[in-house]
């Protein structure tokens, strides 16, 4: 959205607002209530968001984002919704009063339909609620919509509660909550090169601080390369044993693959935690374990 945006575009519509990192099960539930007022309103669907996420600019160091900005976009725009809405976020933007806010981003044309979490905020210091927005919706006709989003256990579905889960380890829940696989993409970058002298070549991904949400370990995944998939066994983190010489980074050897992988885009998509990263004494021992994950992967993906 730039200045040149006919805010008339809101006209009819039925929003689903938020940030959306990760679009989990309780986004696509919003994104859905969203479809499903438009066909029965006659208007347009559209995921209205953000092109970064707000902690970028007020917490970047703590942020751990469940996936890229391009990637969220992306997987927004293929759920279903006719359009997706991208608003700009600056700090003067965020400094806005609830009111300015709201002005800014619609420009008196609201939406017939705006669905929200229940615990939705916005505008400086987060004091803008669904309360001002019932008010804000009352006064212009749009009706504000606030969904409580929970999992089977009645529990919330949240970006923050999944980045813990993976901040443990725990794949699978963090998996259920979010209904696909985590993933994290890169560009294969020249590693160490142990792996292929122990018989495991691997391709090395340098995994961005701010995307590293999941914990440091082993995990058995999948990993698409070029549209083909292989099974996976992952290390996540700083090997261990190659502390002194290794960075943060995401080691994937592919099973049944072979070529050469520099420079080509992975994703890699996580399943299963298999054990945590561990230092090895003994190089027999490392290559006898790492063999163990690979046949684990191999015997049960």
């Amino acid at each position: 959205m730039d200045g040149s945006f006919d805010h008339g575009f809101f006209s009819g519509a039925s929003c689903a607002f938020g940030v959306f990192d990760g679009v989990h099960w309780g986004h696509r539930f919003l994104l859905e209530r969203a479809r499903e007022t438009a066909r029965e309103s006659g208007g347009r669907s559209v995921a209205l968001t953000f092109d970064i996420d707000p902690d970028e600019v007020f917490h970047p160091r703590r942020l751990k984002k469940l996936m890229t900005n391009d990637d969220r976009l992306a997987m927004l725009a293929s759920a279903g919704v006719d359009a997706v809405c991208v608003l700009p976020f600056t700090r003067e933007f965020a400094a806005s009063s609830p009111e300015r806010f709201l002005l800014q981003t619609f420009d008196g044309t609201p939406p017939a339909f705006l669905h929200v979490g229940s615990d939705f905020k916005f505008g400086a210091r987060a004091e803008g609620t669904v309360r001002d927005l019932d008010a804000w919706g009352a006064a212009g006709g749009a009706q504000v919509r606030a969904h409580h989003l929970k999992s089977a256990d009645g529990a919330p579905i949240t970006a923050t509660r999944i980045r813990l889960l993976l901040a443990e380890g725990a794949i699978e829940e963090a998996n259920r909550l979010l209904g696909r696989a985590y993933f994290v993409t890169g560009t294969v970058e020249p590693g160490r090169g142990e792996g292929a002298d122990m018989g495991f070549k691997t391709a090395n991904l340098e995994v961005p601080e701010q995307l590293r949400a999941l914990a440091d370990g082993v995990y058995a995944a999948w990993a698409e390369v070029d549209g083909a998939r292989y099974k996976a066994a992952v290390n996540m983190g700083v090997a261990a044993t190659f502390a002194d010489r290794a960075t943060a980074t995401c080691e994937v050897h592919l099973l049944d693959f072979d070529g050469d992988l520099y420079g080509r885009s992975i994703k890699v998509e996580f399943l299963h935690w298999l054990r945590p990263m561990r230092r090895f004494d003994d190089v027999d021992e490392l290559i006898a374990t790492v063999k163990g994950n690979i046949a684990w992967v191999r015997a049960n993906l």
